[in-house]
């Protein structure tokens, strides 16, 4: 193995440019709302949806990826792929790439899943790469999706970060879908808050489970007490 290369569909604003997202952030606050809770491709639950507009799943999946194939973050890559076809490429060590392909249906990894290691014959509809036509990809823009180098600076990091992060992110997620008046552009802010106030209690040595559990609670408090000074200060009205 010398690559990881994790797909993306881009979310619900792939198509928009950063400077449209952040004007439509500033101009129509109700439509980011409603938009970022649908997705184009695939049928999932509000939070993984509103993690997919922000493209925190993928930044999840780069530390997942880190920890059950002992990847380095550097080998580790993200690439927007708008078709949801190919859901993971490997790159061996003679540059050649093993990719997974399928249609962008929840069941199949579901099936794999309890099926492993075996496959099971399924009745689902074979993929069809003729009707596709063309499968495309490009690289995210870190910039629009900020949430993608708040993962791999806390993945870095190690230690009770990567549970900060999580937990930070949960609590904006659900804050974000409750309407209490929190921006989609508030989101990846608030989690940088809370990674850099932990900063002082950061730990990386004997962490037990005492500490990871204390790092999850202390991140969420952190954001509920921010998104009400978030709200109160009308950084973002909708």
């Amino acid at each position: 193995l010398r690559r990881v290369i994790l797909t993306a569909s881009g979310g619900a604003f792939r198509d928009l440019t950063k400077d449209e997202l952040f004007e439509m952030c500033e101009t129509d606050p109700r439509a980011v709302q409603k938009k970022a809770t649908t997705h184009p491709n695939w049928d999932m639950g509000a939070k993984i949806t509103l993690d997919s507009a922000t493209m925190m799943n993928k930044g999840l999946e780069v530390i997942e990826a880190h920890y059950l194939f002992g990847a380095a973050y550097d080998d580790i890559d993200i690439v927007i792929h708008p078709q949801s076809i190919v859901h993971s490429m490997v790159e061996t060590q003679d540059t050649s790439c093993i990719a997974q392909l399928g249609w962008a249906d929840m069941r199949l990894p579901i099936v794999y899943s309890v099926s492993w290691p075996h496959r099971l014959s399924m009745p689902y509809r074979p993929l069809d790469l003729a009707e596709i036509g063309s499968l495309t990809f490009k690289a995210p823009d870190r910039e629009k999706y900020p949430c993608i180098q708040l993962a791999y600076d806390a993945g870095k990091k190690g230690g009770t970060m990567t549970a900060v992060l999580n937990a930070a992110n949960e609590a904006a997620n659900e804050m974000f879908r409750e309407d209490v008046g929190l921006g989609f552009l508030d989101i990846p802010k608030l989690i940088e808050g809370a990674m850099e106030a932990h900063k002082d209690d950061f730990k990386d040595k004997d962490v037990s489970l005492d500490d990871i559990l204390q790092c999850d609670a202390w991140a969420r408090q952190y954001v509920a007490e921010n998104t009400k000074n978030v709200v109160k200060n009308d950084v973002l009205v909708v």
